[in-house]
């Protein structure tokens, strides 16, 4: 096996018994990267020096017998994630040149650890898109068919899991941006609970729904990374002050007592693909005969989870991208003479074309006259939400849904339909929007070798339940270990 190829617990193992070094497996993942990455177009940036130089730290870290899970470990950063002297753009022009003076609390425990950040990986600009075509640096393709999107917005980051261009990454969750491309790359993709991972250093889209989250290449390996980025911060104001388990020590056999939700709005929903429907029924088949009962439950309300969401999301994002005007940092468009003709020209130039979409939803949803009939009505569809989650978790432990309606589509399929493409996140925008975790595994493939996910969805702060279920459903199948070909 190539080094690269190892997961986040092998490359543990090896490193603590110095049969590999950090280094060699730091350079093995960085001359996969120049290997492959012209293909897929995972990285914005490859830190190759700092990594180098964080990897022989790890060494020094192991010889001295301190070793912990994910000393000596490469990951890759979602590029909306600050990191203290690499350049962070968002995927946008606006902040190409961006790189910031200090480190998002996440970044600051993963070093704290002696993890590896060994680059920035693309997205979606400001986490807005289901594709990563909305990108202002390059085109993501996935490495299951480079013809297809790789999801978004975290496609890179999936990718470079995927690809095994790192061996774990860390992305950021608004509507389904971690959970969707991962069932589109075929990796295991979370979206804890919110409070649960701090969002300070994280450049915000919509701050009321993002996520911090990882993505790896298998259930074991997304505990590790949830133990070390979970955790009160008193820098985030929406953190919450919950002792975290340790995930890694959850894998018990056998799903006896666990009740599973099935949500029947989700079996009859327009558009979805009959090769998802029969993957998850599948994946449902399995569940139950590892231990768990299958039960119904209903959603009556997540049928306007998208237009609530984004009525919410692009609201929150016009207040949040207010501050990029072209006074304090980031691009500037220096061809206007007057004040306010250079505010509209940098933001005209400076942002791609949903991005500007999504500002002028936002702020018309929150202008005067507007408000009631929008936002603070999504605001109370949200509620509703909520309470319907509420409910279904007092007769189950986790429910289970497709991630995605389709196997990942061509690029460029959806590009010109706005509302066909924000039909992709119609699974995953309800978790978010109650605040609960939300998994996503591989369960399955299409006809065309694609990947396909299975969603498990927990109750506020009981990842704990997911991990279980997903862990035993990993070990009953194969479909994690399964590896696209580049």
């Amino acid at each position: 096996m190539n080094l690269y190829e190892l997961t986040m617990q092998q490359a543990h193992r090896l490193l603590s018994e110095k049969e590999v070094s950090s280094q060699e497996l730091t350079a093995a993942v960085i001359d996969r990267i120049k290997t492959v990455d012209e293909k897929t177009n995972a990285y914005i940036t490859v830190a190759e020096k700092t990594a180098m130089e964080e990897a022989r730290l790890a060494d020094k870290i192991i010889s001295e017998g301190n070793t912990l899970p994910l000393t000596g470990i490469p990951i890759a950063i979602k590029d909306l994630i600050c990191t203290e002297g690499i350049r962070t753009t968002c995927a946008s022009k606006i902040l190409e040149n961006f790189i910031p003076p200090y480190d998002a609390a996440v970044i600051k425990k993963l070093k704290n650890e002696g993890a590896v950040i060994v680059g920035k990986v693309n997205m979606d600009e400001f986490a807005m898109g289901s594709s990563t075509e909305h990108s202002s640096m390059k085109l993501t393709h996935n490495p299951w068919d480079l013809e297809r999107i790789p999801g978004g917005s975290s496609g890179g980051a999936a990718v470079a899991v995927a690809a095994d261009m790192c061996l774990g990454s860390l992305g950021s969750d608004t509507g389904g941006s971690i959970r969707q491309p991962a069932s589109h790359c075929g990796v295991v993709g979370m979206k804890p609970t919110y409070g649960r991972v701090s969002r300070f250093g994280l450049v915000a889209f919509a701050s009321s729904l993002d996520q911090i989250g990882p993505l790896t290449k298998n259930v074991r390996d997304c505990a590790m990374l949830m133990k070390v980025i979970s955790g009160y911060d008193p820098s985030d104001s929406t953190s919450v002050p919950k002792d975290v388990p340790d995930y890694t020590l959850l894998f018990q056999d056998g799903l006896k007592g666990i009740t599973v939700g099935i949500p029947k709005e989700y079996q009859s929903t327009k558009g979805l693909n009959p090769e998802v429907s029969a993957a998850i029924k599948s994946a449902v088949r399995t569940i139950e005969a590892i231990g768990a009962d299958c039960i119904e439950v209903s959603l009556p309300h997540v049928e306007y989870a998208v237009a609530a969401y984004y009525v919410i999301a692009s609201s929150e994002a016009s207040s949040n991208l207010a501050r990029y005007d072209g006074v304090k940092y980031g691009f500037r468009d220096k061809g206007n003479g007057n004040l306010l003709g250079m505010y509209r020209s940098t933001r005209s130039k400076g942002f791609g074309t949903e991005v500007q979409r999504r500002i002028i939803i936002g702020t018309y949803c929150l202008s005067a006259g507007y408000y009631d009939a929008y936002y603070k009505k999504a605001s109370q569809v949200r509620t509703l939400i909520m309470e319907d989650f509420s409910r279904a978790f007092k007769t189950c432990h986790v429910i289970l849904s497709p991630v995605a309606p389709t196997p990942a589509f061509k690029i460029g399929e959806k590009y010109d339909d706005p509302l066909t493409m924000y039909l992709s996140d119609i699974f995953t925008l309800s978790a978010n929007l109650a605040g609960i975790p939300g998994m996503s595994i591989p369960c399955g493939f299409s006809s065309e070798g694609l990947p396909i996910g299975l969603q498990i969805m927990g109750n506020h702060f009981n990842e704990e339940v997911m991990f279980k279920v997903a862990h035993n459903f990993e070990k009953a199948t194969d479909f994690h270990i399964q590896k696209p070909v580049l």
